[in-house]
Order: C-alpha cells, then structure tokens, then sequence
C-alpha cells in the first residue's frame, strides 16, 4: 500500500470532503510517475490554481477500487478511476 499526495483544486477538494464526490480520475501506470492501486491512500492537498499556492486543507481517502481499460471508451488510456472513502483516523 502507497500513500500518494495530490493536488486537488478547491472545487473537487470540497466535493470530497462534503461526500458529493466518491470517486477521482488521475494519470497512472506507464505514462507517468504513479501507479494506484486498491488499498492505497490518498493525502488530497487543496491547491489554488490562480494563486498556486496550497491552502493549507489536507483530507485523506482510502483508495476502494481502480477501474482502467475501458473498452466502450470515455477515459482516455492511461487514466483511473478511483473509488474513494474517507479514511477513519
């Protein structure tokens, strides 16, 4: 299990931690610096495009599934989809 730190715009930041958003699409695998996995966790840091700056807001999630590989399309290869949970600390 990997503890991965993210930078997450405010908009989907507090979408996470109201519930309205139980899932997140990142890059993984091959393409790029990271590969998630079921099990994993995420430290989802607020980050301010405009200023880019981080707020100071951290939230940490459990990473529940990944779903890749879709063959009817929609996500571009190369992406995930993550469920998502709230860790319990």
């Amino acid at each position: 299990m990997t503890e991965h730190e993210l930078k997450t715009w405010p908009k989907y930041f507090e979408a996470i931690i109201t519930g309205k958003k139980n899932f997140d699409i990142r890059r993984s695998g091959d393409m790029c610096d990271r590969r998630f996995l079921t099990g994993d966790t995420l430290l989802l840091r607020e980050w301010n495009p405009e200023s880019e700056e981080y707020t100071g807001r951290k939230f940490c999630v459990n990473v529940d599934s990944v779903y890749k590989d879709f063959p009817w399309g929609g996500i571009v290869g190369g992406y995930v989809v993550m469920s998502i949970s709230p860790v319990d600390r």
